[in-house]
């Protein structure tokens, strides 16, 4: 049996791992999230955000572990039955390998339309759940724990402690944040974590209903910071011009690939970051040394998107305009419909006498990066629900994660090719149309941008 064991990590010191779990470790699956890095093409940018999955792995894992110990030792963990008890290491599992299932460059492969890869991490995460190293682990908390896992990681557990894993608070965002922080040289992460975990609690919404997580009212400032820790990120590192101009460029890549055979869906979901690049580069180069090899042709468009990513030379920025520039509501089409967003990108990169394919359109979205909802408890002992209604009294936080969310989104034009900066009033106006309006400019023949 593997021997429990204690890890070095840069963040939060040395993190106590239990036999079970380190035998998880030892796993090939979950070895591989040594090889796929936790930002992504953040690196071009952020030389030292290199750290990867394995790393956060550990670190969810580790506050996880300290939350539990924080719920027990103020006795807020005596209201729960006997199965929920027992499963509570099952829990502290879901925790380690809550992103077993990434794909290799993280959330950059997301991007892509669901029609291009199998499935969102957290659902590719049974793939792995139930190979065998890991489910021999699993099975040892009898029959049907890998399914549990799965249910902890998808939001969709009935278990009180789901929360802790999946969820408004999850202790997921708590470590990406610091640690993203902290690799990247940036000052933008800080949460304060002993007052957040010292708030929590579990709580009934209403007498007939089950207990979940909640977070007592002292731990309303310590919620605060994780807000503005989050928007302080997205806006100043996740959503950098060219840590975005980065990511198009490897969406891009991977879209081309697709459509060209030269990778398919399966080959996504498996390969570390170098893995894919390698195996995509092997398939290239067998295909360029046949005599049928079009140098015009989409495996040529490939070659240059992998040599852009290899050598970092990223498209610039034509277009950008910032929250305060557009207005608080804009159409959907460019977040949702990407057949649209590939000829408006054609069209514009006519119009502007630049390349074909040169030309990509980019409007970061995540509407659930700053909502919340989960139980609070006030002082007074009254449970409400913190949602998007907010609460009276209190700063209001679903209001204020909206507003920063629109704030922390920029629109931005890219083109590989060298072009001076485009006026964005008319690309403002472009944005505004709906999805039937721009189908009309497009089909029109006349120009896109009046």
């Amino acid at each position: 049996m593997t021997r429990p064991r204690t890890i070095r990590d840069p963040l939060w010191g040395n993190i106590r791992v239990d036999s079970d779990a380190a035998e998880i470790l030892d796993a090939p699956q979950f070895q591989r999230l040594r090889r796929v890095k936790q930002l992504g093409l953040a690196h071009l940018v952020y030389p030292g955000g290199v750290h990867t999955r394995f790393l956060h792995a550990l670190g969810v894992y580790h506050l996880v572990t300290r939350a539990i110990a924080h719920l027990r030792r103020d006795g807020h963990l005596d209201g729960l039955d006997a199965a929920d008890v027992d499963s509570i290491p099952v829990v502290r599992l879901a925790a380690l390998l809550h992103d077993v299932g990434h794909y290799a460059f993280s959330h950059a492969m997301e991007e892509l339309g669901p029609e291009s890869i199998p499935g969102h991490h957290e659902e590719i995460a049974s793939r792995f759940l139930d190979a065998g190293p890991i489910k021999v682990v699993l099975d040892r908390y009898g029959a049907g724990t890998s399914a549990s896992i799965g249910e902890l990681i998808r939001g969709v557990s009935k278990h009180p402690l789901q929360g802790l894993v999946a969820g408004s608070l999850d202790l997921d965002k708590i470590d990406y944040l610091r640690r993203d922080s902290l690799f990247c040289g940036v000052p933008y992460g800080t949460v304060d974590v002993d007052r957040l975990l010292s708030a929590l609690t579990l709580a009934r919404e209403h007498d007939d209903e089950p207990l979940e997580l909640a977070v007592r009212e002292k731990g309303i400032s310590a919620l605060e910071t994780l807000l503005f820790s989050k928007y302080q990120m997205f806006r100043n590192v996740y959503w950098h011009h060219a840590v975005r101009a980065a990511t198009l460029t490897f969406v891009r890549l991977i879209e081309a690939a697709l459509e060209t055979g030269l990778l398919s869906r399966d080959d996504l979901a498996g390969p570390s970051d170098e893995e894919l690049l390698a195996l995509l580069a092997h398939r290239i180069e067998r295909l360029s040394a046949g005599p049928a090899y079009d140098p015009s042709s989409g495996v040529a468009r490939v070659v240059k998107l992998l040599e852009a990513l290899a050598d970092r030379r990223l498209p610039k920025r034509v277009v950008e305009l910032t929250g305060d520039q557009l207005p608080d509501r804009i159409s959907s089409w460019p977040s949702r419909r990407g057949d649209l967003v590939a000829e408006v990108e054609e069209r514009l990169a006519q119009e502007w006498g630049l390349t074909a394919g040169s030309v990509m359109l980019d409007y970061p979205s995540y509407p659930g990066m700053l909502e919340l909802n989960l139980l609070l408890v006030r002082k007074d002992g009254v449970v409400r629900r913190l949602t998007a209604l907010g609460e009276r009294g209190l700063i209001d936080l679903p209001r204020l994660g909206r507003s920063l969310h629109h704030s922390a989104r920029v629109l931005r034009i890219f083109s590989f090719d060298e072009c001076t900066p485009r006026d964005p009033k008319p690309v403002r106006s472009l944005i505004e149309a709906s999805e039937e309006e721009v189908e009309a400019r497009l089909n029109s023949g006349g120009p896109l941008l009046s």
